[in-house]
């Protein structure tokens, strides 16, 4: 959908009778996806550890062609992750968390979580997606990737490292699910308007010393052609679209949607 559409109106893919797993589904990125997979009539499992954020959407969702279902999930219990993929049909990989530090300042337990929640966790999900998929001979993967899963950026070295590992992951997905119906792709934004990237102002300017009003334009969108961010629906809408029929012969690709940062 665009930025100015409505969850519900004219659905582009025809998802009904598909069971989706969006993560991270409590709000920005993920919460604009499971809105748009139901609106395209696919029942949806909404997963993130914020259960208040999940029963907001929820209310969002109501009158939807498709259902939301809220599930109440920490991604770091990786069992749990892997168990709650089983039965989906599209898999959308979005959670995330950030944290901006130089490397010999980064904390080290918060490296680990960091692979553990963008990394092990969308592997474990992988995991427990594809034998269902592959007996049906169809499935999508959808991996939300970034950006920074194609280009490096200082500060971030368990963000990129995750990123890059999950660019990885999605391409042996698609070279491994080719022969059973499923594709396997990433979405690369640049900076999305949601609350992550908010935090990351205050950060960045803690990092780069600056003041915050001055973050955004000579930090964040420095590198990228198009001067704004993007909004969590634009994704949403790469998301459907590589959900879609129309997309059953693009795999193992990444998609950019970064206002050209990526032509330098």
């Amino acid at each position: 959908m665009s930025a100015t559409s409505r969850p519900g109106t004219a659905p582009a893919s025809g998802l009904g009778g598909r069971t989706a797993l969006v993560t991270g589904a409590a709000g920005g990125i993920g919460a604009a996806c499971a809105l748009r997979l139901a609106a395209d009539g696919a029942t949806v499992r909404a997963v993130d550890r914020d259960g208040d954020g999940l029963a907001r959407l929820a209310e969002r969702a109501d009158g939807l062609p498709g259902t939301l279902r809220p599930v109440t999930l920490d991604l770091t219990d990786l069992d749990a992750a892997e168990e709650s993929a089983a039965g989906a049909d599209i898999l959308v990989n979005n959670a995330g968390i950030q944290l901006v530090r130089p490397i010999e300042d980064f904390p080290p337990d918060v490296f680990a979580t960091v692979l553990k929640v963008m990394l092990e966790a969308p592997f474990r999900l992988v995991r427990g997606a594809l034998p269902h998929m592959y007996a049906q001979g169809w499935g999508r993967i959808v991996n939300i990737s970034s950006v920074h899963g194609l280009r490096a950026s200082p500060y971030k070295s368990a963000y990129v490292a995750a990123k890059h590992g999950l660019e990885g992951l999605s391409k042996v997905a698609a070279l491994e699910g080719a022969e059973h119906g499923v594709t396997s792709n990433c979405v690369n934004p640049g900076y999305v308007r949601t609350p992550l990237v908010e935090k990351q102002l205050a950060d960045q300017a803690e990092a780069h010393g600056i003041p915050t009003e001055r973050v955004l334009t000579e930090v964040l969108l420095k590198d990228s052609a198009v001067k704004r961010l993007v909004e969590p629906d634009e994704v949403a809408d790469a998301v459907a679209y590589l959900c879609g029929p129309q997309a059953s012969f693009i795999t193992g690709t990444s998609l950019a949607m970064d206002g050209g940062w990526t032509a330098h």
